[in-house]
């Protein structure tokens, strides 16, 4: 698939280019209809793969094998798919939590979820960048992916940072490899003893620290329901912290293209001004709207049948995005950085297992 140019207003409000955008988004839309089917296989369920995960998967080997067979003006609806329907799929995530949900597991819950979404945050960039020597989107996607909740904080990240699809596709792969080793991992070390954790404790670590909502189900449902409950309201917590998350995120991007306007500005250097210049509204006003959501979820205003279906749509208009950033990525820019963006996510898994035990552990005991 080629490249998408850089439309002028005119161009993007010819006939023809809306055609192509609307073909594109259609097509998009019947390949996650076909990837929601194939998730819903029993052999793929059952290993806690959501579609979001097939659609990124089917999507790079369409988009690296057969992409010679999509016409080049399908792209511009590829890659709304992949970013504005993104953004609207990401605020109407917020119809899955409710703040009564989250008052259930109160003050653990919520410590535990801070303190592992943070710490995992500020140790995976910093592993990726100076370690790893990842650049800093990859190193943040990753960590994103494996602090919060899997390909959906992925993908909220990527639109925030505007960064390449095979960056995000890097981190999806991650959050694919060790949430599903933790699936099954968890339930083998609770059982043997090792963890030392009773149910509530269980709850919380599974809740905490297991990457994808399905994972944290998948492992927790090998416990006991109380477990499964109580780590799923934790992991819901996690999704919650999205939104603060995001914010900060984007008034640190802020920040970080006015310095660099203003340094280049004293060089003479104009390019880096423009650069600034779409950074200006850094701030993922997506994430306000997945923030009021969750209220009114919390409100209850909905009717529940509503809500299952908006959340239904929802799911597939996520599958789509990640069925459109499939298509646009690459297997050679991943190649380049792979084994570095693999080696980030398991020096993070290892902090997770770990430092996540130990903070479940410490909660556990400041609050008795």
């Amino acid at each position: 698939m080629s490249s998408i140019p850089n439309h002028s207003s005119a161009v993007a409000g010819n006939p023809s280019f809306r055609r192509g955008q609307l073909n594109g988004v259609l097509f998009v839309a019947l390949f996650a209809a076909a990837v929601t089917r194939l998730a819903a296989l029993p052999a793929i369920a059952g290993l806690g793969l959501s579609p979001l995960i097939v659609g990124i998967v089917a999507g790079m080997i369409y988009g690296n094998a057969l992409r010679d067979g999509m016409p080049d003006s399908w792209a511009a609806g590829v890659n709304f798919s992949a970013r504005k329907l993104l953004r609207i799929a990401v605020a109407f995530f917020g119809l899955r939590v409710s703040l009564q949900e989250i008052a259930q597991v109160g003050l653990p819950g919520l410590t535990v979820s801070v303190l592992i979404v943070v710490s995992t945050l500020l140790i995976g960039t910093w592993v990726g960048m100076k370690l790893m020597k990842l650049d800093r989107d990859t190193a943040i996607l990753t960590a994103a992916g494996s602090a919060i909740c899997g390909a959906a904080a992925v993908l909220a990240f990527e639109s925030t940072l505007q960064s390449k699809p095979h960056k995000s596709a890097m981190a999806v792969g991650s959050v694919v490899l060790f949430g599903t080793l933790s699936m099954f991992l968890y339930p083998v070390l609770y059982r043997a003893g090792w963890l030392h954790l009773d149910t509530l404790g269980a709850g919380l670590f599974f809740g905490g620290t297991i990457h994808e909502v399905a994972q944290v189900v998948g492992a927790a449902s090998n416990v006991s329901p109380e477990a499964t409950h109580i780590a799923t309201i934790v992991k819901m917590t996690r999704v919650m912290l999205l939104v603060p998350v995001l914010l900060v995120l984007g008034v640190w991007l802020s920040r970080s293209a006015a310095g660099a306007v203003s340094r280049d500005a004293h060089d003479g250097a104009d390019a880096a001004v423009k650069h600034a210049g779409g950074r200006k509204l850094a701030v993922p006003w997506f994430a306000v709207g997945f923030l009021a959501l969750v209220v009114v979820n919390s409100l209850h205003v909905l009717p529940h049948a509503a809500t299952d279906t908006l959340n239904l749509l929802d799911t597939f208009a996520l599958t789509m995005a990640m069925t459109a950033l499939g298509i646009e990525t690459r297997f050679s820019q991943i190649r380049a950085a792979g084994p570095r963006a693999l080696g980030a996510g398991l020096i993070v898994y290892v902090w997770l297992l770990g430092g996540g035990l130990g903070i479940t552990w410490a909660v556990e005991k400041l609050f008795g």
